[in-house]
């Protein structure tokens, strides 16, 4: 019953590969956030150089470029320039209230549970030292807590695509110029301004590369000559190596830190600069082979993408905003119910209850947006067919 619930609500006429890649993304992203969740250790992120940030970008750039490159194509720059304008109004109301909730949830936290540390720890500290200042800065996003920093680079990003919008019929220019922009943002580190000198988590002036690139995926001319990278076997291959490497790299980095320094001295300063604030070159290559892997090995039509299991990761995908939001919510709640009570039933419980939230906010919102745009019935006519109508 509900299995077909969800089916109603999601609409198959598009790419089910992106939006089951989003919805594991989202998954990942409350799975992550949660310190002591037994699951944060089959995330992608303890096995490649990417995770699911990277991911959640790249998706939302090829959206984007998906989207409003066909609007604009149809009714010109400005108004699909406006409408982009809209959706980042959008992001930004959502980031606002995301914000209230989470620093009440833990500002109620640290005073009930008489753990201050919270505040420190999450970098919320600024409202009890400086409320009215910490308000002003983050409604001007020069102050991003802990955990609130990947919608004002999704913020930043779509704004700077409003105003590159036209580039995107010449992909190659675009994607040039988006390179060059990250490269000086590595090399001369440039980021955007903060409030306390803090650079931003998520440095947009890098991170707009991997969004473009999502951007030139997801657009189609209409005149056909979109982007596309055919397959190669020694493309899959250079892909698998890469892959591979970085999950060495990764265990080295993260579990194997010690062995790394004592054993490989040359080599554990390189993996100690393997960023992810400016988007460390290995982390965005290891982005685009998992991208190119998918793309060409889970064909578009997979039967198993209409599965019962699948099916839920992709409606969490087709409503990415409100399951983001309410996943870094539940992920404190679900901070907070591990340390009050350890073990496995308590780990079960999170889980189990936490999905099935992210899963109810979906159908909810995907609901609510079928009756909005639904068309309406017309209303019966009182008159008699042929009957002329009253002038009056």
């Amino acid at each position: 019953m509900f299995t077909r619930t969800m089916r109603a609500l999601i609409r198959f006429d598009r790419d089910l590969r992106v939006d089951l890649v989003r919805g594991l993304a989202l998954w990942a992203i409350f799975v992550n956030h949660t310190p002591g969740n037994w699951l944060g250790v089959v995330t992608p992120r303890n096995y490649t150089l990417s995770d699911a940030t990277e991911a959640f970008v790249l998706l939302a750039g090829y959206a984007a470029g998906l989207a409003y490159g066909r609007t604009m194509d149809r009714q010109g720059w400005f108004f699909a320039a406006s409408r982009v304008m809209g959706r980042v109004f959008t992001l930004y109301v959502a980031h606002i209230f995301l914000l209230v909730v989470f620093t009440a949830q833990v500002g109620f936290s640290a005073e009930r549970l008489d753990a201050a540390a919270y505040l420190d720890e999450l970098h919320l500290d600024p409202f009890a030292a400086d409320p009215y200042r910490a308000l002003l800065e983050a409604l001007l996003l020069r102050y991003q807590p802990s955990f609130l920093n990947i919608l004002p680079l999704y913020i930043t990003v779509l704004a700077m695509f409003a105003v590159a919008m036209p580039l995107i019929r010449r992909p190659w220019l675009m994607l040039g110029l988006s390179a060059a922009l990250w490269l000086a943002a590595r090399v001369f580190d440039i980021t955007l301004p903060s409030w306390r000198g803090e650079d931003w988590f998520f440095n947009p002036l890098a991170w707009q590369l991997l969004f473009f690139i999502g951007c030139a995926l997801g657009y189609s001319p209409p005149g056909g000559g979109s982007v596309s990278v055919p397959w190669r076997p020694w493309a899959g291959v250079l892909c698998a190596v890469l892959l591979v490497a970085g999950a060495a790299m990764t265990v080295l980095i993260y579990f194997l830190w010690d062995f790394a320094e004592a054993r490989l001295p040359a080599f554990a300063p390189f993996l100690a600069a393997i960023d992810k604030a400016s988007l460390h070159p290995l982390r965005l290559g290891t982005m685009l082979a998992l991208t190119y892997l998918v793309a060409h090995l889970v064909p578009r039509e997979a039967g198993w993408l209409r599965s019962r299991a699948a099916v839920v990761m992709v409606l969490m995908g087709q409503q990415a905003l409100p399951v983001f939001c309410a996943g870094i919510a539940l992920s404190f709640a679900g901070r907070i119910a591990l340390e009050v009570a350890e073990g496995p039933l308590m780990q079960v419980a999170v889980n189990v209850v936490g999905l099935a939230a992210l899963v109810g906010i979906a159908v909810l919102t995907a609901w609510y947006g079928i009756e909005k745009y639904a068309p309406r019935r017309a209303a019966p006519s009182p008159l008699p067919a042929g009957a002329p109508p009253d002038r009056g």
